[in-house]
């Protein structure tokens, strides 16, 4: 399964060994899933890493970072139209769906989950804890 975590999810799995966002960082391999992002992201994130702990970079740079795929941004959608207010994170839900993801994991519940709803194009939107308990509901972790 191929997943998208845009900026709040790289610096919440980087600033928390415990949380949602870590485990699927950290056990992408063991349950194959395929973690993408996009330059932009992870710019936004190192740009960020110092304000979430004194651990943050290190847990960047040994756990989270190894385990992404990083994707150029895709700015268009070709014959498909987006309509989506915020210009920031257009980009980030251009290039989930450029890379064909089943779900892009987010943290921000206004700008994502407010504007597009559920899903957008079939790539559905969720949190890291609500991705996980969806599978767990049924059975597949």
């Amino acid at each position: 399964m191929i997943l998208f975590l845009d900026t709040s999810v790289l610096l919440a799995a980087s600033g928390s060994v415990t949380g949602a966002a870590r485990f699927v960082c950290s056990n992408s391999a063991a349950q194959g899933w395929i973690l993408f992002t996009s330059g932009y992201c992870v710019q936004e994130t190192l740009r960020n890493l110092p304000k979430i702990s004194s651990d943050a970079p290190a847990a960047w740079e040994h756990w989270i970072r190894p385990a992404l795929q990083i994707v150029p941004d895709t700015l268009g959608m070709g014959k498909w139209a987006l309509v989506f207010p915020k210009t920031k994170d257009r980009p980030v839900v251009i290039t989930a769906l450029a890379v064909q993801a089943a779900v892009l994991l987010t943290l921000d519940r206004t700008d994502f989950h407010g504007a597009l709803g559920p899903q957008v194009y079939g790539m559905g939107i969720r949190t890291p804890a609500d991705f996980l308990m969806d599978l767990r509901r049924k059975g597949l972790i």
